[in-house]
Formats: C-alpha cells, structure tokens, sequence
C-alpha cells in the first residue's frame, strides 16, 4: 500500500493530505522503466563478456583456440631444432665438403632468400591469431626453401665424391719439369719485373729453368685442347683441359709430344723445355687455371715433392724479381 503524505496548512491549523498529480505518477514510472531497460542491458553485456555467461559452443571453440595457441607453440620449438640441424648442415657444407672438392660455398643471400611475392600470405590476414599463423607459415616456408637448396647441394657434392678419384686425377698436382732436371724456379706467381720493359707487372705462372730439351710433363690427367704458336708471347705452347674446372699451360718449347685432342695422364711427356715466343731463356712458363680464372700453381704441388722441397720451392718462387717472359 503506496504511502499517504499530508502537509500542515498554517492557516486551517490542521494536517491537509497531498494529492499526487496523474501526469507526474505515469512520468515517474516511464523513468522507472527506463532506468530498469538501461541497467538490465548494461548487465546483459557484461555477462556476455564474462566466462560465466558461455554457452558450450562458446566453451568448446575457447578450448580449440588455447589447444591451437599450444600446437602452434611447439610447432615453433620444433622449428627451433630443425634450424639448428640445418645451420649445422650448412656450416659443414660450406666450410667442408665443397672446400674439399674445390667448389664455391652457396652464399647465405641464396641460402635465406625468402618469398619476394607479396600476396603470398594474404589469405592468413585478418584473423584473431593471424600474426601467430602467419610468422609459422612464413618459417615453415622459409626452412623448406633453405632445405631444398641444402638437398641440391648434397647431391652435387654426392656426385663429386662419385667422381672423386677422377677428380684427383684432374687436378694439376707435379711440377711439369723434375727437380732432376731442374736448375731452378726463376719466377713465380704474382707481381714480378717484365725482362723486356723492365715494369712491374702481373706474373700468371711459375718459370721452371732447364736445359733445352728438357721433358715437360703433364701435371694430371686431362685432353690436349690445344699444341701451337698461335697465341701472343707464349711461343710453342700446350693447354691441357683437365676437367672440373682445370686447365694447365705450357709454354715456350722447343717441340711438342702430343697433338690437340689427345688425351693425357699424370706424368705423360708432352713436350720439351724450349726458349720460344716471349722469352729470355729456356725454361716452362707453367700456367694453372680454376673456372676460367688464373690461379697460383704453387697451391697444387703435392703430387711429386716432398715437405721440404715444397718450402724450398716456395721461398723460391715468393721472391719477388725478374720473370723470364
């Protein structure tokens, strides 16, 4: 029962009751209402936002997503291993087993090269967790690309060790004239002064000083590609194409012993000390090339000599004076 409210009128001298208008009641309760609507909506958001308003749906989706969050953690471990092992293998790859059959290492710009195509991963984007998806994914690719380069590359190095004894065959390994017939080793590879103009300038080989008529061997195993005067300086020259990259040449002598398209082995006498084309004495002007690029031969003598004749030898041919072409 609603309460009555009564008023003192001061100049009936007695307690009046007051009457509520019907306007301000309907008023009161349109208020009441409204306040009522407003509050049961602000706790209707905020049990949906809670975990005690979850339906079993809601709680079964929650329990994947955490279960997900999870896989994709360990996933991320395991790629942690995985790119160890294959630093490791690519450590031992670059540093080992393609320095050991003279191949190049396979720079990390080739190695880690990522995807360069932008909308690769477009489709992981947009969702809750899709940077967690995406760096995966990413990784994932990344590691499969690194491993299928990897895999490229053992197979190379697979095939090399297949042809390892003719590798060592190949490679330009004895001095083309023997110490029996050495006098000495007049020049070797680097800067040396020119005999004829007297500038300092780039020596490509060794100058090995004998008797005319001295033998010249072939310093491993390979085909004649060419026996002729033909090119500037060299006078009467042999090249000898080894394979895998190798190339020897033999110049200024005094005849040949072979003939182009020939083949060689280690040791075979192709041709004889001479003083032709370019030349300030007898002697083999000995040239090794790697790839198509002219390296020191002093590097490959390990076929015929022994420790300390190849320190003699070296000291000899490091002493930068005159060459003899």
């Amino acid at each position: 029962m609603a309460k009555v409210k009564y008023y003192y009128d001061s100049e009936n001298l007695a307690y009046t009751k007051i009457k509520t208008r019907k306007r301000i009641k309907i008023g009161y309760a349109l208020l009441f209402l409204l306040a009522s609507a407003l509050f049961g909506f602000l706790v209707f958001v905020l049990l949906i936002n809670t975990p005690y308003f979850e339906t079993p749906k809601d709680r079964l989706q929650a329990r994947e997503i955490e279960n997900l969050k999870l896989q994709y953690a360990i996933l991320n471990k395991k790629l942690d291993e995985i790119d160890e092992v294959a630093d490791a293998l690519e450590e031992r790859d670059n540093n080992i087993y393609r320095i050991y059959f003279n191949k190049a290492e396979i720079p990390d710009s080739i190695r880690k090269a990522g995807f360069r195509n932008p909308e690769r991963y477009k489709i992981l984007e947009g969702y809750n967790n899709s940077q967690l998806v995406l760096n995966t994914t990413k990784r994932v690719d990344k590691l499969s690309k690194e491993l299928a380069i990897q895999s490229k590359s053992l197979d190379e190095i697979l095939k090399l060790a297949g042809a390892k004894e003719s590798l060592l065959l190949a490679i330009p390994a004895i001095q083309p004239v023997q110490n029996e017939n050495l006098k000495r080793v007049a020049s070797g590879f680097g800067y040396r002064i020119d005999p004829f103009t007297k500038v300092r300038k780039m020596h490509n080989g060794m100058d090995f000083t004998a008797n005319t008529g001295a033998p010249i061997y072939a310093t491993g195993d390979g085909v004649v590609a060419r026996a002729d005067n033909t090119a500037s300086g060299y006078g009467n020259h042999i090249v000898i194409r080894h394979g895998f990259g190798y190339e020897s040449l033999y110049a200024h002598l005094s005849k040949y012993n072979c003939r182009p398209g020939q083949k060689v082995k280690r040791g075979d006498v192709i041709g004889y000390v001479g003083s032709t084309g370019r030349s300030e004495g007898p002697h083999c002007h000995y040239e090794v090339h790697k790839d198509g690029k002219v390296v020191n031969p002093l590097n490959f003598y390990y076929g015929n000599i022994s420790a300390v004749e190849y320190v003699a030898i070296s000291q000899m041919a490091n002493q930068e004076n005159q060459s003899l072409d």
